[in-house]
């Protein structure tokens, strides 16, 4: 048992002392979230200013997330022997600093060098931000620091176009990328000037035994831990194709207005948003987060089959789009307790930052398959697509279940 909890059983955590680790942790969150949204709203600029086609500027996304993924899954390592904090103050540093690296790339191939540094800084952020909210915050209001991780998560993805596009219209896209590594900057200056509230102790230190772990990668021989890295995947495979197609395939389908199905991904986000308040008190009892995962991925599934199949008016598809967020928000705070249930003592960052690597495979990899339909047309095909990962996506969360129970009592 953690020095931690310990604790909390014999003196409550002041809400104060919570909710400043929560809401530290969650700004620091927001940035990463906003570094993987940096360059896409700018292509038109960029493509322009480089004299490259977007088949060259989507390749820098992709490697910025191949980057992240191998940063992810190794940086928890490093987090459990060295402690949080500098992990996370450095993965705040390299996010600022290859945003301004952008802002001054004098060539498309100096673009690259600076996606492989701003992904190794989004690549810490997992492993870092569960550690800090699984040790530091008090066990009764996990679920809702869950949610508030979840949240500015999505805000993040939403500032990122609503800062760079009006910047980069009004000046240049330079000045759009250096205002994005102010606002990066500014998060490093705040969590400086805050880091003794996230002081802690590292999990792991050399020479030191992992409590049911065995070693330090004797968590790799978990089944739940496999379990839920394929349940991030698939998860991470339902939000890209929301993020990048199902807007267009839903206009396609049902005539939408441009108008409206630009409006589509800002409605989803925020009402995801709001789906996760409702999750944060719903994640209060840990041993119902598989069905309330399976409850929200299951109604946001059926909203997804009947965009997909049923005649809906134009009018009602950003509706839906909302209605599927909440769904789905439901199920975010649930979702990171799957992992949390799964993970030895002393093992969290490694744990977290293997699992969530899975996040970035997905989101590499999707595009591929879902990119091919919507250059066919199918456009039926990316909503039934999207209704089996979602189907799969469930099956799975109740597979950790399964998987944990079967396991040893040492590691369960």
């Amino acid at each position: 048992m953690s020095t931690r909890t310990a604790q909390s059983f014999a003196t409550p955590v002041p809400l104060r002392e919570d909710a400043q680790v929560i809401g530290l942790v969650g700004v620091a969150h927001m940035v990463s979230h906003f570094s993987q949204l940096l360059l896409a709203p700018l292509f038109p600029w960029l493509k322009d200013a480089f004299h490259v086609g977007y088949t060259q500027l989507g390749a820098l996304m992709s490697v910025f997330f191949v980057v992240s993924c191998a940063v992810q899954a190794s940086s928890g390592f490093l987090v459990d022997r060295w402690g949080p904090r500098p992990i996370l103050l450095g993965g705040l540093g390299l996010i600022a600093t290859a945003a301004f690296g952008f802002a001054t790339s004098p060539s498309y191939e100096v673009m690259a060098l600076w996606a492989v540094v701003a992904g190794v800084g989004n690549g810490v952020f997992h492993p870092v931000d569960y550690t800090l909210l699984n040790r530091k915050v008090s066990a009764p209001r996990l679920g809702h620091a869950y949610s508030v991780h979840g949240i500015t998560g999505n805000l993040g993805w939403a500032l990122a176009p609503a800062l760079v596009v009006p910047v980069a219209m009004a000046f240049s896209w330079r000045h759009a990328l250096a205002a994005a590594g102010t606002l990066a900057l500014a998060v490093f200056v705040l969590v400086w000037f805050n880091r003794g509230r996230l002081a802690l102790a590292p999990s792991h230190r050399p020479g030191a035994s992992v409590q049911a772990a065995g070693s330090s990668f004797g968590f790799l021989r978990i089944p739940a831990v496999w379990m839920c890295f394929w349940f991030f995947f698939l998860y991470a495979v339902v939000l890209s194709v929301v993020q990048a197609f199902a807007p267009e395939a839903a206009r396609q389908l049902h005539d939408v207005p441009v108008a409206l199905t630009a409006a589509c991904l800002t409605v989803y986000m925020v009402c995801s948003a709001g789906g996760m308040v409702l999750g944060g008190f719903l994640a209060s009892d840990p041993q119902r987060c598989e069905r309330i995962v399976g409850a929200g991925m299951g109604m946001a599934a059926t909203v997804a089959l009947v965009v997909g199949l049923a005649p809906v008016p134009a009018l009602a598809v950003p509706a839906l789009f909302g209605a599927m967020g909440f769904c789905a928000g439901i199920a975010g705070p649930s979702r990171d307790l799957l992992v949390k249930r799964s993970t030895p003592e002393n093992a969290t960052g490694r744990v977290f930052g293997v699992v969530y690597s899975g996040l970035d495979i997905g989101q590499a990899i999707a595009p591929l398959v879902f990119g091919a339909l919507m250059d066919h047309r199918q456009y039926q095909g990316v909503w039934l697509g999207l209704v089996l990962t979602q189907a799969v996506l469930i099956t799975s969360a109740f597979n950790v279940r399964r998987v944990r129970r079967t396991a040893s009592p040492a590691v369960a």
